[in-house]
């Protein structure tokens, strides 16, 4: 296991020794001190960067659309209708076309690709993309959500706080997560589920280290919203009555419902998928005229559509719309994020659960006129269902049902639901979460993978080295072994580095000649017997997961932490063992 962390002393004062120290501690998994203030700074720069996003898309929206309602779509003439999403998609490409960013990634996905596969290393010119073009989608009408574009935009901005404080990787994956729980926070006021979604759906792991600095972050982004936004809640939901005990076998059915609906929505988006292999052109006409050809049909589709998902929970939404925007939300939402487009697949989800459970709740009443439950009910309850379903994140949902209404009696028909349709969308359709289609999730959510994800190489590494040249005087070996190093280190200007145990040098002094002791013959440390093996360059930044990656690649059975080299001083700052690895994860 790894050392007890190095204490920080008086000698600190001095602001570059105080930095060194934070991130040197940074580098164990018990820095929570340090992480609840990265997760601090990074919740207020997130929620800053959301709040911005939100103003992007709401102010322009609002002195546009007729009535000055942000989302008063259906008040504009079928043929503006028609043509603003193909003026979106128009803009979108050419912002594209001339950043030379056609192949970027975008959203929640992308933010998991970068954390599991580059040490959550988010490139800013992707974010700056994302911004701007779901500014540009959401003004246009393309049917989206800015919840997706705001996790993208915080967990870079958190990732790059991270890199510009030069911290180690381990730290930056929590940083990640803090931004990701921070920008859910700011967008729907709901801090529990965005800690939740953070821990659920990005970072795939429960811990205490994690959990502590993302909630500082969702705390810290709520509370920058509200000065921003007040404190209501995302929707205006009523006074929503107790399931009645009968309702339930009807409800056990609508999670089977929403279940099979998530498979088909979850197919669709792998069909789709495997259409961004085409040129981005022939994907960003298609995108723009399908969108057109919906918004003629179903205008109640454009944009982020939270004025019909509050109408659905009101219960005020006839069965024709509710089914419409259901197919609607279904295939031009899920369809245009596949296609690669900027825009996000949050909010569509829960607006066609919302929609969906609407239209269930209405098939309940007629099967029950006299005791059925509103269809607000269905609809509160179904939008997250379907959030849980398709993003595989079944606690992440409950909460955000939990939180937005506030309301405990849904508890119960939430959580049987919710329940039901997660398990009968993974048995039908054999697919992850839809920001895991197209990653390797079991790779990711691997126990050994996320532990030595969770801690710096500088946190296992052997300090105690003697570091010499190949070329070794008799005199010099005794006073080398006299310091009791963990290892010697063979280092040669523009040569490998190798390892040897300091037993094998003992042993072979001790069956030498001691008249040659006080004599100036030499030992070269390359070919003495013993066990020699090879160091490969790490950088001091790195996560144990990493260095584990490096040595498997390698074939190899250790690596050494490097540093600056001076005149007195090696790279060599520490060494890593495969022996040590597995100890590690396996005390």
């Amino acid at each position: 296991m790894p050392e007890t962390p190095p204490k920080a002393g008086s000698r600190f004062f001095n602001p570059h020794r105080l930095m060194d120290a934070f991130r040197q501690r940074l580098a164990y998994t018990e820095a929570l001190p340090q992480l609840a203030i990265l997760g601090l700074l990074s919740g207020i720069v997130t929620a800053l960067v959301a709040v911005l996003f939100r103003l992007a898309i709401q102010f322009p929206l609002e002195l546009l659309l007729p009535g000055h309602e942000s989302e008063n779509f259906e008040g504009l003439s079928s043929r503006v209708r028609f043509l603003l999403p193909f003026t979106g998609v128009l803009l979108i490409g050419l912002l594209l076309q001339f950043s030379g960013s056609r192949s970027l990634g975008f959203g929640v996905s992308h933010v998991i690709e970068r954390l599991h596969r580059n040490q959550a290393r988010l490139p800013p010119k992707n974010a700056l993309m994302q911004f701007v073009g779901g500014v540009l989608s959401l003004l246009t009408g393309l049917p989206g959500g800015r919840e997706g574009a705001a996790v993208h935009i915080g967990a870079t901005c958190s990732s790059v706080l991270g890199q510009k404080m030069d911290l180690p990787n381990n730290s930056l994956r929590i940083l990640v997560g803090c931004g990701v729980a921070a920008a859910i926070s700011a967008s729907f006021n709901t801090p529990l589920a965005g800690v939740i979604f953070a821990m659920e759906v990005v970072l795939m792991e429960y811990t205490i280290t994690g959990f502590l600095p993302i909630i500082v972050a969702a705390i810290s982004g709520a509370v920058i919203s509200h000065l921003f936004f007040g404190n209501a809640p995302a929707f205006s939901i009523p006074e929503l009555p107790t399931a009645r005990l009968w309702e339930y076998p009807w409800m056990a059915a609508c999670g089977v419902i929403f279940g099979l609906v998530a498979t088909v929505l979850l197919r669709l988006h792998v069909a789709v998928f495997r259409l961004r292999q085409r040129p981005y052109w022939i994907r960003y006409f298609s995108a723009g005229l399908l969108c057109g050809i919906a918004a003629l049909f179903i205008p109640e589709i454009m944009g982020i559509s939270y004025d019909t998902l509050e109408r659905a929970m009101l219960g005020d939404v006839a069965l024709r719309i509710l089914v419409l925007v259901v197919i609607g939300k279904l295939l031009v939402s899920i369809s245009i994020a596949a296609l690669g487009l900027p825009s996000g697949a949050i909010g569509p989800l829960l607006v066609l659960g919302g929609c969906l459970g609407g239209c269930l709740g209405i098939a309940g009443q007629h099967l029950h006129p006299a005791a059925a439950s509103d269809s607000g009910l269905y609809a509160t309850i179904g939008m997250g269902t379907m959030m849980a379903a398709v993003l595989n994140a079944p606690l992440a949902a409950l909460i955000a049902i939990l939180e937005l209404t506030s309301r405990s009696n849904l508890l119960l028909p939430s959580m049987m639901m919710i329940v039901i349709a997660t398990i009968t969308t993974r048995m039908t359709s054999g697919l992850p979460g839809l920001f895991l289609i197209g990653h390797n999730p079991s790779r990711y959510a691997s126990p050994v993978f996320q532990m030595l994800s969770r801690a710096g190489v500088t946190s296992l590494m052997k300090r105690n080295l003697a570091v010499h040249s190949h070329n070794l005087l008799w005199s010099r070996a005794r006073m080398l072994l006299a310091q009791r190093p963990d290892w010697i280190v063979i280092v040669d200007v523009g040569e490998p580095r190798y390892i040897l145990r300091p037993a094998d040098l003992a042993h072979y002094l001790e069956e030498q000649d001691t008249s040659l002791w006080e004599q100036d013959h030499r030992i070269d440390l390359r070919e003495i017997p013993g066990q020699r093996w090879r160091l490969y360059p790490i950088h001091p930044r790195a996560t144990l997961q990493e260095a584990l990656v490096l040595i498997k690649k390698e074939n190899a059975n250790a690596v050494y932490v490097t540093r600056p080299a001076t005149p007195l001083t090696s790279d060599v700052a520490g060494v890593i063992t495969r022996a040590d690895l597995d100890n590690y994860y396996q005390i």
